[in-house]
């Protein structure tokens, strides 16, 4: 797995996962466990394939190989909301299968 600021170097991570053109399964944010590609420029989250847009995104930083709408991809922040800056505030659902990483995650308290 190539590590990067997004993978960890991990092959799956619980990430923060936002439809910026509608909604995913009927909500526009989750946190969940995502799967990388070996390069770590796909992600897999929820039978989609998203594929790195490389800083040419409008509003994400994935697109969604079959259907073309944009996706914000992002690490869980210990500290405040997850959705992307240019973003309206948003709840995101937590899928039931990562939430004990998430709560981890969300107790980890960074060094100052």
């Amino acid at each position: 797995m190539k590590r990067s600021q997004l993978t960890k170097g991990l092959e799956r991570r619980v990430m923060y996962v936002e439809n910026k053109d509608g909604t995913l399964n009927g909500a526009s944010a989750w946190i969940g466990w995502v799967q990388f590609s070996k390069t770590g420029r796909t992600v897999y989250y929820k039978g989609r394939t998203l594929k790195a847009i490389g800083g040419r995104g409008v509003r994400g930083n994935f697109l969604d190989e079959e259907t073309l709408e944009e996706y914000w991809v992002s690490g869980v922040r210990v500290r405040g909301s997850n959705a992307h800056t240019t973003s309206i505030s948003t709840t995101a659902v937590i899928d039931e299968d990562a939430r004990d990483e998430y709560e981890r995650i969300k107790r980890v308290r960074p060094s100052v």
